[in-house]
C-alpha cells in the first residue's frame, strides 16, 4: 500500500514507542502517589513536560497535557469563553470543527478566507469588537495545507490590545492556534508567532493517538473542562497517561530535529507531484496557496469526477488518501474549508487531499499521477 494520509494519522515510529514502553508495565504508577516508585514516574512526566516546553520557548508550567488535538481545542475556546462569557470569539472560516464546534456554542463571528485558503487579516480586524476576548487561527490547514499569516495576525491584536489599555478597556485578547498538522514542518516558538494558546496533537507527528498537549501562557484566564483531582494545574484532571506524554515528547522532539531536512525532501516530492499532475491531466487544479503551503500537502480538483469513485479505485491500486478531513469523512456536505475558500459544491465533491509522511517517495507520486491519469481518462 502506498499511504497518502498522513494529515489523518501517522504511525508511531519505533524510537517513541520504545521509550514508551516502560510505562505500560514496569513503571505503571500513578504519579500523584506518595511512595518512590510513583514519584519517578512525576519526575519522568515532568521531564517530558520540560522537553515540549523547549520546542515553543515557554516555561513547563505553561504546558497541559490532553487527549489530542480535539481536546485541546475545545479547553481552549470554551475554557476562555466559559471565563468571559459576555465577551466574543473570532475565528476563521477554515478551522477545525473541534474550533467551530465549540466556538459556535458562544458569541462567534467568522472571518472571510481568501481563495487561496488564508485567512483575510482584515476581515478578521472588522471582526474583532471591544468585547473580543479571544481569536482562534489554526497555524495551517489540515485540508489544502495553507499556511497562515499568524506573526502578522500576532502583531495585530498587539497593536488592539495597546488602544485597550489606552480606552480603559479591561479585557483581554488572546490569540490561539491550532498547530496540530503545522508541528513536523514548521517553528513552534510561541514568542516569534504571537499566540497566547496553542494546540497540538500527539497523532499527527509520528507519536500516540490520544496525546497532545495545549499551551496555556501563565497570564490566560480560563476555567476547566474537566473536574476532579486537580491535576495539570487543575486545568485538565485525571491521572495523567504518563505513557502517553513520554510518548508525545518523543516524538515532537524527533520531528523537530528533522524537520528542516524533511520539509527539504517533501517540498521535492510536491513539486513534482504538481508538475507531473500538469503534465498529464491538465485539467487538475491545486488547491491552495502554492507559495504558503506545507510541504506535505498536495489537495487537487478534478472537475467532473466524483472524490468518492476516485478514493475507491485508488484503494483497488493500493493507494490510500482522503477527499477531506477525516473528522468529517462521514459527512455528505461539501467541505465547509473548500466552501470557505469560494469552490463550488461541485467542485469540492471532485476534490481529492494527499498527504505525503517519512516514507513516501518520488516513486509513491510518480505511481499516483499514473493512475489518476488512468482513471481520467477511462471514465
Amino acid at each position: 500500500m502506498i499511504y497518502l494520509d498522513h494529515a489523518a494519522a501517522t504511525p508511531v515510529d519505533g524510537e517513541v514507542l520504545a521509550a514508551m514502553q516502560p510505562y505500560f508495565s514496569d513503571v505503571f504508577y500513578n504519579p500523584s502517589a506518595t511512595y518512590l516508585p510513583a514519584r519517578q514516574a512525576r519526575e519522568d512526566l515532568e521531564a517530558a513536560r520540560a522537553r515540549v516546553a523547549h520546542w515553543l520557548g515557554v516555561r513547563p508550567t505553561e504546558v497541559i497535557f490532553t487527549a489530542g488535538g480535539t481536546e485541546g481545542n475545545n479547553l481552549a475556546i470554551a475554557g476562555v469563553m466559559a471565563r468571559f462569557p459576555n465577551c466574543s470569539v473570532t475565528v476563521s472560516g477554515i478551522e477545525h470543527e473541534s474550533v467551530l464546534a465549540p466556538a459556535q456554542q458562544f458569541n462567534c463571528t467568522v472571518a472571510l478566507t481568501t481563495e487561496q485558503g488564508r485567512v483575510d487579516v482584515e476581515s478578521l480586524r472588522q471582526n474583532i469588537t471591544d468585547a473580543t476576548v479571544l481569536v482562534s487561527v489554526m497555524y495551517a490547514n489540515n485540508e489544502v495545507g495553507t499556511i497562515q499569516p499568524l506573526r502578522q495576525i500576532g502583531d495585530m491584536l498587539k497593536t488592539i490590545r495597546a488602544q485597550r489599555r489606552v480606552e480603559g478597556n479591561a479585557t483581554p485578547l488572546y490569540l490561539h492556534t491550532d498547530a496540530c498538522q503545522a508541528a513536523n514542518y514548521l517553528d513552534l516558538h510561541v514568542s516569534r508567532l504571537g499566540v497566547d494558546m496553542m494546540t497540538l496533537n500527539g497523532g499527527k507527528i509520528y507519536g500516540p493517538k490520544q496525546s497532545g498537549v495545549l499551551y496555556i501562557a501563565s497570564h490566560v484566564q480560563l476555567q476547566p473542562l474537566i473536574l476532579g483531582g486537580g491535576q495539570e494545574r487543575g486545568l485538565r484532571s485525571g491521572t495523567e497517561n504518563v505513557a502517553g506524554c513520554v510518548g508525545f515528547a518523543a516524538a515532537l522532539d524527533q520531528t523537530q530535529h528533522m524537520r528542516h531536512d524533511e520539509v527539504k525532501r517533501l517540498n521535492e516530492v510536491k513539486n513534482s507531484a504538481i508538475h507531473l499532475l500538469s503534465a498529464k491531466i491538465p485539467g487538475a487544479i491545486v488547491n491552495g496557496s502554492l507559495e504558503h503551503r506545507l510541504p506535505n500537502n498536495l489537495h487537487v480538483t478534478l472537475p467532473g469526477f466524483d472524490n468518492e469513485r476516485v478514493l475507491v479505485q485508488l484503494e483497488q491500486h493500493g493507494i490510500l488518501a482522503a477527499a477531506g478531513s477525516a473528522c468529517s469523512a462521514s459527512n455528505d456536505e461539501p467541505s465547509h474549508v473548500l466552501r470557505a475558500m469560494g469552490l463550488s459544491d461541485e467542485n469540492a465533491q471532485s476534490s481529492l487531499r494527499f498527504t505525503f509522511g517519512r516514507a513516501t517517495t518520488l516513486a509513491d507520486v510518480e505511481k499516483l499521477v499514473q493512475v489518476l491519469t488512468d482513471i481520467t481518462k477511462s471514465t
